[in-house]
C-alpha cells in the first residue's frame, strides 16, 4: 500500500508505503512525523500526520498494486483526501435554500449554499429513496466577497410532472451534515430577468446546447451563477474541417 501527497499545481509524490508490516519513508519526508497503520482484518490503511504545519497542505492518495492475469498489475489510487492548514476557524454555512424555476415542461431546482470555509463540501441530490445523479449539475466554489468564505450552487433538473415530488438537497460540511425538501416554504421561485441565451456547439458529431440564465436580485446578489465552461478549441477545428469538405 502506498501514501502519495499532492501539492496544487505539482505532480504527486510517494510519501511512503508498506510492504506486510514494514514501512519505507521516501527520502526527503521525515520518517518520524508519518505512520501507516494497516488493517487488513478491516481492509483499511490509515496515515497519521505528526505536528503539522503550513507545507503538509495537500491533497494525500493511497493507493495498491492488484494482480491481473497474464501476470499483468494494475495501480489503483483512492479519491484523495484533501488537507487544509489555516488558523482561521471552521464555519457552517449561514444560509442554505433551495430556489426553482419552472420552464415549459421542466423545473430545475437550484440548491444554494452560502458563506462557509473551508471551501470542501460535498453536495448531493436524493428523492425519498436514493441519491439521483441524472441531470445534475454541481458548481464550483467561489468567494461572493473578499473575506475568506465561500458559496456553492448545484442544480437538478427534473420533469414539470414530478412538482409534487419530494427532492433532498444534501450537504456534509466538517461535521455537519443538513439536508433540505424541495416542497417546504423556503423554496422560492426565481424569475428571469430575460430569456435563456442558447448557444450550440458541434462536437465530434453531437450538437451540444447550453444556456446562460439571468435572474432577478434574489440570485443577483447572490451571484449564483449558471454558467457552463466548454473548452472546444480541438474541437472547433474539427468542425471547421467537416464544413470544408461539406462545401467543398
Amino acid at each position: 500500500i502506498h501514501w502519495y501527497k499532492q501539492k496544487e499545481g505539482k505532480a504527486p509524490e510517494r510519501l511512503l508505503y508498506l510492504s506486510g508490516n514494514q514501512v519505507t519513508t521516501e527520502s526527503g519526508f521525515q520518517a518520524n512525523r508519518y505512520m501507516a497503520e494497516r488493517n487488513s482484518a478491516q481492509k483499511q490503511c490509515v496515515l497519521t500526520i505528526r505536528d503539522v504545519i503550513p507545507d503538509d497542505a495537500a491533497t494525500y492518495f493511497c493507493a495498491y498494486w492488484d494482480p491481473h492475469l497474464w501476470s499483468s498489475w494494475i495501480k489503483y489510487f483512492g479519491r484523495g483526501t484533501k488537507l487544509i492548514v489555516s488558523d482561521k476557524k471552521s464555519s457552517s454555512p449561514a444560509n442554505f435554500e433551495i430556489l426553482q424555476k419552472e420552464h415549459e415542461n421542466q423545473i430545475m431546482y437550484v440548491c444554494l449554499i452560502e458563506k462557509f470555509y473551508p471551501e470542501i463540501i460535498r453536495v448531493t441530490w436524493t428523492d425519498e429513496e436514493k441519491e439521483v445523479t441524472d441531470n445534475v449539475v454541481k458548481g464550483d466554489t467561489w468567494q461572493p466577497t473578499k473575506e475568506d468564505e465561500y458559496s456553492i450552487a448545484s442544480w437538478l433538473t427534473v420533469p414539470a410532472e414530478t412538482k409534487d415530488k419530494k427532492y433532498y438537497c444534501k450537504y456534509e460540511h466538517e461535521d455537519k451534515k443538513v439536508s433540505l425538501s424541495t416542497q417546504v416554504n423556503s423554496v422560492k421561485t426565481a424569475h428571469q430577468e430575460e430569456d435563456c441565451r442558447t448557444v450550440s456547439v458541434f462536437n465530434r458529431g453531437n450538437l451540444i446546447l447550453f444556456c446562460l440564465i439571468f435572474v432577478t436580485d434574489h440570485l443577483k446578489h447572490r451571484t449564483a451563477y449558471l454558467v457552463y465552461i466548454i473548452l472546444l478549441l480541438k474541437s472547433s477545428m474539427y468542425y471547421i474541417i467537416i464544413l470544408f469538405f461539406i462545401y467543398r
